[in-house]
């Protein structure tokens, strides 16, 4: 604990959250490389394991018993996590485009990005059918269509093993529904040609038994709303339809000048690719020294092969060869819990075969969710009494929860003795008042602690976080200066990042109505980003003073963003919660607080929690206020976490204050209580507003894409908080 970080050197960038990358993460945990600073680029933060989809399918797994968690496996990995889908290498300039943010640097990089069984040359497909890969995206449209009722046609197009499956799962799931009706499986060559001739047999044998009809040798000339044509003129009705057909690689591979074998990524043995800096594993990648089908089972296989040759490019140790089995075992679904097992010519079926089957994905996907902790670095051998209890046992979280305490903040600041006519004293605002001839001008600043490894995402949660001093005047922003805090790194990576944070600001900015005039940046041992603003007020600003008995409040966003960005630090987010909060976090406040510019009092949520905030509002007003809790007052995910004793660092200082709210009555959840002490970061504005006009304000901010919402009433009496009662359902 004595040194400082070592400096980052190079960068290695995953694309794709494969099943390849996924064991890279968790091996990268466990054994990091010094001077690597490994990025994960991913347009989902979860990934969908395939071995369980048709049991899915079939009703035998819940949704998120698929999903290998990449927020947090990244986290456990140390990695940079990137959420969006590349479309493009620049090899020349080491270069990865991802749209809507700059291009992400490399030293070295490597593909697990899948396949698509979309089929876009066959007419009607790409309108009406869903492809079985991309597998989060079908279990979904699949799990949305079971929820109708009534008989019902499915067509599966493609009849190699996973077309097989997924007809048996349908079949199955749809019976237990009550809705059989009819599952098809097509093919435009000979069934399940991929099988042992006595697996092919007992397939036939299964698909017969459970009511599947199969049509091999018939090319599908139009797909429908409602229905596929064959070339031979038959119509199967289809209320359903999907393609399970083939493996096609992403075009955009095409334009990267990568060599390419039937559009797929061509690998050695070294698992690399035409480019030295550039490997590729998974369906994606075509071994040109042993070529397979597309299975999982290799993808699993590569991964330490991969692990291995990445680093050793860094460390210059020689690389490993990947020698896949000439025959593997298949363990194919039957829809109910049977399955058969294909190898070496055998095919026992059976229940034992499912439970051999549910046992070896079941431990799989244990691998992610149950990864090894790593022990925090000891203290000194000496050292005062009271460190152990000042490091504590949780990381200390980023954004607002690492900020300084309301009270404590306030002790520190003291009562402003200013003796200018041109500064105005507005103790406890978001922003100072500023007057120069007749123009009204409002300033602030503010920074965080990095609470994501993703300098793109972290400049937008920053600049959106210090705009919103300057929304919540109801103020014009003007100008920006940056202060940035960079980590040791060499110089082409200072150079990589400082362009992703710079573009990005920029950007963020102007979008604003603002521009960046300037800044300063250091380097220490951890990223820091901040901002200096000025705004232009048109009209008086909207300060914490002037809410009146009976005016509404209304908040533009749910709170709940420090109790979840602490539990990613803990590994304990689910990643979709993790991305709804980021979502929210880069949402822009602008058009927000437009509309609320004739509020009588006005501020954004951040560090002192939607309680702290409010009694902000209630101590410069003078008066009460009273808080409805609801459901959709939290960030997806939030409550859950809280109710798992989930706390952000700043929380034991802002809950405090509960002393100074007499009248506070918790009721029985006490958990979301606890949620209005929470530290937001990047949070939303609230505002009192006149109770007449409180009901067309609100409709103005959903239509304008606010999750908004009134959320209680301002009322005579001292400064305190209250609790209304629920509601009766």
């Amino acid at each position: 604990m004595n040194g400082a970080p070592l400096p980052l050197t190079h960068d290695i960038v995953l694309i794709g959250g494969g099943h390849t990358h996924a064991l890279v993460l968790r091996r990268w945990g466990m054994s990091p490389l010094a001077g690597a600073r490994l990025t994960l680029i991913t347009p989902e933060p979860t990934a969908t394991y395939s071995g369980m989809l048709p049991g899915h399918i079939a009703g035998h797994y819940p949704r998120a018993a698929l999903d290998i968690d990449l927020v947090r496996l990244a986290r456990h990995a140390g990695a940079r996590l990137i959420l969006g889908a590349a479309e493009g290498i620049d090899r020349e300039a080491r270069q990865i485009h991802v749209p809507g943010r700059p291009p992400i640097g490399y030293d070295l990089c490597a593909l697990d990005i899948g396949v698509t069984s979309a089929m876009p040359a066959l007419p009607g497909f790409p309108e009406h059918a869903v492809p079985a890969k991309p597998l989060g995206l079908f279990a979904a449209r699949w799990q949305a269509f079971c929820k109708g009722s009534g008989p019902a046609q499915v067509v599966v197009i493609g009849a190699g093993i996973a077309g097989a499956e997924l007809a048996l799962a349908m079949a199955h799931a749809l019976r237990q529904r009550g809705r059989a009706g009819g599952v098809t499986l097509v093919d435009s060559a000979d069934a399940l040609a991929a099988t042992g001739p006595r697996a092919r047999h007992r397939l036939l044998s299964e698909l017969t038994q459970q009511g599947v009809t199969l049509i091999e040798q018939a090319q599908i000339t139009e797909i429908t709303g409602d229905a596929v044509t064959l070339a031979d003129g038959r119509t199967l009705p289809a209320d359903f339809i999907s393609g399970a057909a083939g493996a096609r690689p992403a075009p955009w591979l095409h334009a990267t000048g990568l060599h390419l074998t039937d559009g797929f990524v061509t690998v050695d043995a070294q698992l690399q690719t035409s480019d030295p800096a550039i490997w590729a594993t998974g369906d994606c990648a075509h071994l040109s020294h042993a070529p397979r089908p597309k299975a999982g089972v290799f993808a699993v296989r590569e991964a330490p092969v991969l692990f291995h040759n990445l680093r050793a490019a860094l460390t210059k140790a020689g690389p490993r060869r990947y020698h896949p089995q000439s025959d593997y075992l298949k363990l194919i679904s039957l829809g109910r819990k049977s399955a058969l097992a294909d190898r070496f010519g055998l095919a026992p079926v059976g229940r034992l075969m499912w439970c051999w089957k549910d046992r070896i994905d079941q431990r799989f996907m244990a691998r992610f969710s149950d990864l090894p902790k790593m022990p925090r670095p000891k203290l000194p051998r000496n050292h005062t009494s009271a460190l152990a209890e000042a490091v504590g046992d949780a990381p200390m979280c980023g954004g607002c929860g690492a900020k300084v305490g309301r009270d404590t903040l306030r002790a520190a600041l003291g009562t402003p003795h200013l003796n200018r006519p041109d500064i105005t004293p507005l103790p406890g605002d978001d922003a100072a008042l500023m007057t120069t001839g007749t123009v009204q001008q409002v300033m602030t600043s503010d920074h965080l602690r990095a609470l994501t490894d993703d300098p793109v995402l972290m400049t937008r949660i920053a600049a959106h976080h210090a705009l919103g001093d300057i929304w919540a005047m109801a103020a014009q922003p003007q100008a920006a200066t940056a202060t940035l805090i960079l980590p040791r790194q060499s110089e082409p990576l200072m150079a990589r990042q400082l362009s992703e944070i710079m573009t990005t600001a920029h950007e963020v900015m102007r979008a604003a109505g603002a521009e960046i005039v300037g800044g300063h940046t250091s380097v220490g041992d951890e990223l820091t980003i901040g901002f200096t603003l000025t705004g232009l007020c048109p009209h008086p600003p909207v300060a914490l003073k002037g809410a009146r008995p009976g005016d509404r409040l209304i908040l533009t966003k749910p709170i709940g963003s420090g109790v979840l960005m602490a539990a990613e630090m803990q590994r304990r987010a689910p990643g979709a919660d993790v991305a709804a909060a980021y979502a929210q976090m880069t949402h822009s406040q602008g058009t927000a607080s437009a509309l609320l510019a004739q509020a009588h009092a006005m501020t954004d949520v951040t560090g002192f929690g939607l309680a702290g905030h409010l009694l902000n509002i209630c101590d410069a007003s003078g008066c009460a206020a009273t808080l409805t809790l609801s459901p959709a007052l939290f960030l997806q995910g939030a409550e859950a976490l809280a109710r798992a004793g989930i706390r952000s660092t700043l929380y034991p200082q802002n809950r405090a204050q509960a002393p100074y709210l007499p009248g506070l009555a918790a009721p029985d959840d006490v958990h979301r209580i606890d949620l209005l002490f929470d530290p937001q970061t990047a949070g939303g504005l609230l505002a009192a507003v006149h109770p007449d006009t409180a009901q067309p304000t609100l409709s103005a901010l959903t239509k304008a894409g606010y999750p908004a919402l009134l959320i209680g009433t301002i009322a005579d009496g001292p400064p305190r908080l209250t609790i209304a009662p629920p509601s009766p359902s």
